[in-house]
Formats: structure tokens, C-alpha cells, sequence
């Protein structure tokens, strides 16, 4: 079995970068959900009440992060922040400290987003002397994990197979079907069984040189409807209605990939094209 994507969302909900190697971190791939856009009161937002953020595209240069978008020049936010306000924004139920990118950002938010709920918008920072620890419910006995600003997890694994179930699914209802891209994961692998991760307790290098916990299935929202190349939703409600009606985990809710945490590994390259084992639960 081998890795045949690495992804990257340098910002909650906007754009991906796929890549061909990166460095495995603690709160996930290096650079993977460090910004987030909030609210005037820091609330997050996401492609769950703004689909058009997905038509943002990203990329990270030597020295800065990159927004840009067709109607508005693009932004540079330097990677080395210095004197950013310090505030307090939430994930779900996690408070988080973050530094505001400030006005500029705001400005270029406003110009391509608009305004939510009559609110502004502002691209804030993981503040790096924060951690946000990874929900404890689902960790096995002894293990503690942090992430940055992904929903609640540091890294989701899929297995390529999981994607061309739901394809042949969608496909006898004659619809289209949609690429991986809709399900935003970190890590795909080439395993030949669909929902093959469910099962899987640990991913590892072949070499044992770094370690993945799959600890929690993830259940899928509304986002997966939404086109990651246009911010487009072209058929309301798919396919994660098709994914509900699959029932994969004899459970209620459309679930499709494993969150996981970092066992073994920080530090460590992963490649595309590299061997993997998955362990059994």
C-alpha cells in the first residue's frame, strides 16, 4: 500500500495545496490549518456558510502565505508575523488565541467574501504558544494530541477505494462523480478495499519511522456538496446524501475517512509514492 496524496489547508475552508512531500508534525502536516477566517466576535467560518470561500486559492512562498481570488489582486500574508493582536477565537467549543493578520486582510476578505450575518470577516493565526488538545473521548489510555484549527483532529486518512464506492454509488442514481477533493483529506492511500480504514487501528511507514493513531470516523457535513474548484453547489445535497444512504457504519450521519493523531514521527518526511502498513483494531 502506498501514499498517493498529501494535502495541505494552510486556511480553514479555503483552497488545498496538494504536495509530493512534507514534514509530519504533532498538529498535523507542516503549515495544515495555521489561519482561519472569523467573525467580528471570532467565531469561525467556513464553506458551511460560505461555499465561495472554496474558489480561494492558496499557496505558501518562501517568506509568505498566499490568497488569491479572480476579482482582487492577491494577498500576501508574511510568515513571520510581528506585533499581531492577540485574541481569543472559537472552534466549535474550543477557544483558541490567535493573532489578527489585520486590516489588510480584513479588507481583502470583505472585497472577495463579502460580509456573514452582517458581520466582517478577519484572517486570524494559531497563536504558536497555544495548544488545543485533541477531544479525549476517542484516545486510547494514556495518549494526549493537539491541533491547530482542523475541526478536531490533526490529520484525516482515506483510502482511495472508500472514494470509488461512493462513485459507483452516485453513478447508479446517474450522477456525476466527484473527486477526492470534496472530502479534504491529508493523507490518501492506494488500499484496494472500500471503508478499509475504518478498521484500521494504526498507519505506518514501512520502515517504522513514523506512527498514526486512527482514532475516530469522520462524519460528513455539508461541505462535501460544494465544487473546491468554483465555491459551486451544483447538486443541492450530494453526494453526502448518497453517503448517508450507504450507511458504512451502521450508524446515522454519512461518515468517510479516520481522524487521526501522531503516535511516532515528528519531524519525519512523508512521500508520495511511500510505503504504508495499516494495523488492525
Amino acid at each position: 500500500m502506498k501514499i498517493t496524496q498529501l494535502n495541505i489547508y494552510p486556511v480553514k475552508s479555503l483552497g488545498a495545496i496538494a504536495l509530493n512531500e512534507v514534514e509530519l508534525t504533532p498538529e498535523g502536516l507542516a503549515w495544515d490549518r495555521r489561519w482561519m477566517v472569523v467573525d467580528d466576535v471570532g467565531r469561525f467560518v467556513t464553506q458551511r456558510q460560505l461555499p465561495a470561500m472554496a474558489a480561494i486559492r492558496v499557496s505558501l512562498e518562501a517568506d509568505a502565505l498566499v490568497l488569491r481570488h479572480p476579482d482582487a489582486e492577491a494577498l500576501r500574508v508574511p510568515l513571520k508575523g510581528e506585533g499581531q493582536q492577540r485574541l481569543w477565537v472559537h472552534v466549535w467549543d474550543d477557544r483558541c488565541a490567535a493573532l489578527d493578520e489585520g486590516d489588510e486582510a480584513r479588507e481583502w476578505l470583505r472585497a472577495v467574501l463579502g460580509d456573514i450575518r452582517g458581520s466582517g470577516l478577519r484572517l486570524v493565526r494559531f497563536a504558536p504558544d497555544h495548544r488545543r488538545r485533541v477531544e479525549p473521548h476517542f484516545l486510547a489510555s494514556g495518549e494526549q494530541a493537539h491541533t491547530g484549527f482542523a475541526d478536531g483532529y490533526p490529520f484525516l486518512v482515506v483510502g482511495e477505494a472508500s472514494l470509488d464506492a461512493l462513485n459507483r454509488q452516485l453513478a447508479a442514481k446517474e450522477l456525476e462523480s466527484v473527486p477526492m477533493s470534496r472530502f479534504r483529506p491529508s493523507i490518501v492511500v492506494d488500499h484496494a478495499a472500500p471503508f478499509a480504514e475504518d478498521g484500521w487501528h494504526e498507519l505506518a511507514a514501512a520502515d517504522g519511522g513514523w506512527r498514526l493513531g486512527l482514532r475516530k470516523p469522520c462524519q460528513r457535513c455539508k461541505i462535501t456538496t460544494v465544487d473546491q474548484r468554483s465555491g459551486e453547489i451544483a447538486v443541492p445535497g450530494e453526494p453526502l446524501r448518497t453517503l448517508v444512504e450507504m450507511n458504512t457504519r451502521l450508524a446515522p450521519g454519512g461518515y468517510f475517512g479516520q481522524n487521526a493523531i501522531l503516535l511516532l514521527g515528528d519531524g519525519a518526511r512523508l512521500v508520495v509514492g511511500d510505503s504504508v502498513v495499516a494495523s488492525s483494531r
